[in-house]
């Protein structure tokens, strides 16, 4: 009698592939369609845009409506379409269309912004990264240089210099480029020194890449999201700042014509004609919010980390996020 036993199949549960989710397989979807998910980035992406296309082709639209004088239409009431379509925002004293002035402005205006953010954002960071890499003294160096330069409020520095210089548009756009290039420079070496011990950057180290390649290959590719959201968020400062020179007396000069100029030619009408200062300050508030919440969508758009937030509809965004409870 043979008392062979088989033993017992014991049957392992088979691995199933787990199935990607929705988030993961959404969170590499273009910037445009994370960008359309979200109303409200969306609608101030469109108000930048507007604001850009305007600053272009507005000029070439109105002509010499903008200085055309005509002292029998002086401070029109707007949205009267009785003088024609030009008069919808009101005249000034002078006669000349509040519209056609809003235009001209908005060109000069992004042309002194744009201008100090891109140079001030070139030169800090390329100092930044260099600092940051490299450590040492000149890591010191780079950060006295930008502390002396903080040390002074830069709306007060930038009156001072345009006091004892002509008040033109390039003396602005130097004076603005100088005072942010701390910004950019602290942010920039920070990043840069943390990534200069990463693993792939010794790596390329010892392959024998130089300095400057390593920075330019792969930090700087890295740090460019940051720098981007910074330069959007120093934009609003840097027309503000612009607009609250030309409000004093020493930004752009007339003939020339800017939103702050304009703010500040109509405060003394502000009891009869209220428009010739509400609709230049509407149009400073309306670009730098939306610059604000763009530069506040984009931070988390080029985070790894953060961007699944953009991808997960709210509701169940409600249920990932962790509650906490408040017992009373």
């Amino acid at each position: 009698m043979s008392l062979d036993f088989e033993a017992p199949k014991t049957s392992e549960p088979e691995e199933v592939p787990a199935e990607q989710p929705a988030v993961v397989r959404k969170s590499s979807a273009p910037l445009w369609r994370l960008l359309l998910r979200d109303r409200v980035a969306t609608v101030a992406a469109g108000i930048l845009v507007l604001v850009f296309l305007t600053a272009i082709f507005g000029p070439m639209l109105v002509g010499d409506a903008a200085s055309e004088q005509d002292l029998n239409q002086s401070n029109l009431a707007p949205f009267n379409l009785d003088t024609g379509w030009m008069n919808v925002l009101g005249t000034d004293p002078l006669g000349r269309s509040m519209l056609a002035r809003l235009v001209v402005a908005c060109q000069t205006t992004l042309s002194v912004a744009i201008p100090a953010v891109i140079l001030s954002a070139i030169v800090g960071s390329i100092i930044g990264m260099w600092a940051g890499y490299h450590r040492g003294w000149r890591e010191t160096s780079a950060m006295r240089v930008a502390d002396v330069i903080m040390s002074f409020p830069s709306l007060l520095m930038a009156v001072v210099v345009l006091y004892v210089f002509s008040p033109s548009a390039a003396n602005i756009v130097l004076v603005l480029a100088i005072t942010r290039i701390p910004i950019y420079l602290r942010t920039a070496r920070a990043e840069s020194a943390e990534l200069q011990s990463r693993l792939f950057v010794d790596a390329a180290r010892t392959f024998g890449a130089s300095s400057g390649a390593v920075i330019r290959r792969h930090v700087a590719p890295i740090l460019l999201p940051t720098l981007l959201t910074v330069a959007t968020l120093d934009f609003c400062f840097v027309m503000l700042a612009e607009s609250s020179l030309s409000f004093l007396g020493i930004g752009i000069q007339p003939p020339d014509v800017s939103w702050g100029l304009m703010v500040a030619q109509g405060r003394t009408y502000l009891q009869t004609a209220w428009w010739l200062s509400f609709f230049p300050g509407l149009a400073i508030v309306v670009t730098t919010v939306s610059a604000t919440v763009l530069a506040a969508w984009a931070r988390i758009a080029t985070d790894p980390a953060q961007r699944w937030r953009l991808t997960v509809p709210r509701s169940a965004k409600s249920r990932l996020l962790p509650v906490r409870k408040v017992v009373s």
